[in-house]
């Protein structure tokens, strides 16, 4: 892997700041960073990389679409970008975990905005820098879960009314840029339930000690997948790190 630019968001923990850790170990490799805080992001700024490969950090809040822009925008005159490769729509916010019935309406709207309009933002901002990749099949993947998917909702009895009916307009959204857009690999990625600070509050929201999915073992099984994807063998499907494929 070389010569590729790939931008991912929320990557300042977590499985974020896993993948930039990867791919900053690859040779002749940029990695675009984003944080919605930049300057207490000391974990991303401090990572080792290959020493021909780069690393860019910039400001972009998932819930303003404004600075999403703004961010974009300042990757050609401020850092000489003029394409990107892949793009991984990391940023996500699972911060409450309720019945349908004492979910609060500012909860829902939240995680709507931050989950399904930040990354239909952030796709319309990066759009014009992915058209001019010289990549074979440029590649735009947001991070989903099963949670999110509606044929997989027995299987998840957590109180996730925000955050699950958030991921399944990102789903839709997903989907209906992959058919849009025949020049791009397009898909959702599940990243297994994950030892993050939103997977165990998930996981202790239903009594579990821990999720069951460590970071590196996520984060190795989601660079391999993108790596290896192609329109044709993963464009529109809704994917998980470990290979299998969900239904929506």
């Amino acid at each position: 892997m070389s010569d590729l630019t790939y931008l991912i968001t929320g990557a300042n923990r977590g499985i974020g700041l896993g993948l930039v850790a990867h791919y900053l170990s690859l040779s002749n490799t940029t990695v675009i960073a984003t944080a919605r805080n930049v300057d207490s992001a000391s974990k991303l700024t401090s990572l080792k990389h290959h020493a021909s490969s780069r690393l860019i950090t910039i400001q972009l809040d998932n819930l303003d679409p404004s600075s999403i822009v703004s961010a974009i925008s300042k990757l050609g005159p401020k850092y000489g970008i003029t394409a990107i490769d892949v793009v991984i729509a990391n940023a996500g916010l699972g911060s409450f975990w309720g019945t349908a019935l004492n979910t609060p309406l500012e909860e829902f709207s939240k995680h709507l905005a931050v989950n399904a309009t930040g990354t239909l933002a952030l796709f319309q901002a990066v759009y014009p820098l992915l058209e001019k990749s010289t990549a074979k099949e440029p590649k735009f993947i947001p991070i989903g879960t099963p949670v999110g998917g509606i044929s997989e909702i027995e299987n998840y009895p957590l109180g996730s009314t925000a955050y699950g009916s958030s991921k399944a307009a990102l789903n839709f959204l997903t989907r209906k840029i992959h058919f849009e857009h025949e020049k791009l690999c397009v898909f959702p990625l599940a990243p297994g339930w994950v030892q993050t600070d939103m997977g165990q509050g998930a996981a202790e929201s239903v009594g579990m000690e821990a999720a069951p999915t460590t970071i590196d073992e996520s984060v190795a099984g989601l660079s391999k997948t993108i790596d290896n994807a192609t329109r044709a063998t993963l464009g529109g499907v809704f994917a998980s790190y470990d290979g299998k494929v969900y239904g929506w």
